[in-house]
């Protein structure tokens, strides 16, 4: 069965309290080479035949209305998976 996967990510010019913790974290336990952390979310909605670019359209509309607040996230990524 086909899966859409659909990425969130808080907006860039808005601060991620859960991705600074992880970053300090990160320089506690000496771990090098990332400069920032940002941590979003990752939806999989499976699918029962096949993906038409209609079901794609209608993820998207989901994604932009229900799976994600527009006032502080982004949809960065709509993509199917085999």
């Amino acid at each position: 069965m086909p899966t859409i996967v659909v990425d969130v990510m808080p907006k860039p010019e808005l601060l991620d309290p859960q991705g600074k913790a992880v970053s300090g974290a990160f320089t506690r336990l000496g771990v090098e080479g990332f400069t920032d952390v940002r941590i979003g979310k990752r939806f999989e909605l499976t699918v029962e035949g096949e993906v038409t670019d209609e079901l794609l359209a209608e993820a998207k509309r989901v994604a932009d209305e229900v799976l994600s607040n527009s006032v502080i996230e982004d949809v960065v990524g709509i993509e199917v998976v085999e």
